[in-house]
């Protein structure tokens, strides 16, 4: 007969006579162990050993292997950087007398001279005293450099230019709002880039590493993946005045060429272009004067889109989870004689579009709907999944007394007052630290 276990065991000590006292008890313990996760991440996110996993950041880590959102991951690593700078604040977060919510906002203004100011009101005051002292404090700070926001106002710009080499360079000076909404953006459209990835099988990334170049520059993961989210941004602006919402073109395909080019030109990266958009084909002089136009030729009706994409529902590479911004994809192209039939379609990403053109992966017609992918080496993919580790609350206390931390149900307590927290004295006094 299985035997049950209640959710918190009881320490060593005086019985705890209250359902509150074991839960205040409980979260001092948590948050003394909080303070320990911080310590270990901070060394985790300095030695890059995520790295190892082939992840780009500590956050992207943090999210599949521990299941932390990539929002609360990012603040985690925050705060474990700043504390090593904040003695007076980690001592008490190491013992459990604050909370992580505390710590946390604390560590958004935090320096070593103000912090005993910050820890008082931490002492004394609840989460929501501690968060209103940092936004009026940050608030107070915006207001001073009000002239200073002015200047780079003004100073605003944004060049876009094509370099020699055909790619296209982007520099400019954004204002903070600006700035911290083009990095949300970007990062958010890199994590959904990066989350439509994850169950995609190793081999294709290893792959990628070894066929490129060795003496060419290799473009961090990264920044990469910010330039593919930005391409994602313009496609979406595009896309709320274009007619693919009414199962129209998704694009316009232009291609110029002149008599002695036809027979040079590189096939893949246009054929991956023109295999989900109508195609116009120019025949230019050498002078770039059109010899010939053909007329506009249609490759996949409103119906049999709308169609593919009740079946496929999104990007049908192994383990990719797109499901916007994808294309019909013709397995035997339509300028080789391929029909365009829900049999001989495919819905893939930009990513893998690009990747069964260019890099040589296959795909195989099982029937029914059903596809078989193949690395260019012939392997067939598989679908990559992890597990994921959950810990307990007997190996949390038992940690904690080792560490000889007298942890009770009044650790982390707030001292409070009878009356209201006096904001305004622990701005100024916040203000004279500085």
């Amino acid at each position: 007969m299985n035997e049950t276990h209640p959710i918190a065991a009881p320490l060593a000590g005086p019985i705890l006579t209250s359902l509150g006292e074991q839960i205040t008890e409980l979260v001092a313990h948590i948050d003394a162990a909080q303070y320990q996760l911080m310590v270990l991440l901070k060394e985790f996110d300095e030695k890059e050993e995520w790295a190892d996993e082939g992840i780009h950041s500590c956050a992207h880590w943090l999210n599949i292997y521990c299941g932390i959102s990539m929002g609360a991951g990012r603040e985690r690593v925050r705060v474990a950087r700043a504390l090593p700078t904040l003695p007076q604040i980690s001592d008490a977060f190491r013992k459990g007398e604050v909370s992580y919510s505390k710590v946390r906002a604390m560590t958004r203004v935090a320096t070593p001279n103000n912090e005993p100011v910050l820890l008082n009101t931490a002492r004394y005051g609840t989460a929501n005293d501690v968060e209103l002292q940092v936004r009026h404090y940050r608030k107070n700070k915006r207001l001073e450099n009000l002239k200073q926001d002015n200047i780079r106002f003004a100073q605003r710009k944004l060049t876009v230019f094509q370099d020699d080499d055909n790619t296209w360079v982007v520099r400019g000076r954004l204002t903070e709002e600006q700035g911290e909404l083009l990095s949300k953006a970007l990062e958010l459209g890199a994590e959904q880039l990066f989350a439509e990835q994850c169950g995609v099988p190793h081999e294709v990334e290893e792959h990628a590493e070894c066929s490129h170049p060795a003496n060419e520059p290799k473009s961090d993961s990264a920044s990469a993946r910010r330039a593919d989210a930005m391409e994602r941004m313009a496609m979406a602006f595009l896309a709320s005045s274009n007619s693919q919402a009414n199962g129209g073109d998704a694009f316009l395909v232009n291609i110029h060429t002149n008599v002695d080019e036809l027979t040079d030109v590189s096939a893949e990266t246009p054929r991956r272009h023109a295999c989900d958009a109508s195609v116009i084909h120019w025949l230019n002089t050498e002078a770039g004067e059109p010899l010939s136009i053909e007329r506009k030729s249609r490759t996949i009706p409103p119906a049999i889109r709308r169609a593919l994409r009740r079946r496929d529902g999104g990007c049908r590479f192994p383990g990719c989870t797109c499901t916007r911004f994808v294309d019909a994809h013709h397995i035997h192209h339509w300028a080789d004689g391929g029909e365009t039939s829900m049999e001989n379609l495919v819905l893939l990403c930009r990513r893998h579009h690009r990747l069964v053109h260019e890099e040589g992966y296959g795909i195989n017609v099982l029937g029914r709907g059903q596809f078989q992918f193949t690395m260019p080496t012939g392997r067939v993919l598989e679908y990559n999944r992890h597990g994921r580790f959950r810990g307990n609350v007997f190996a949390l206390r038992a940690r904690n007394r080792d560490n000889h931390l007298d942890i009770h149900p009044f650790t982390a307590n707030a001292l409070l007052d009878e009356g209201p927290m006096d904001h305004q004295m622990g701005l100024d006094t916040l203000i004279q630290r500085e």
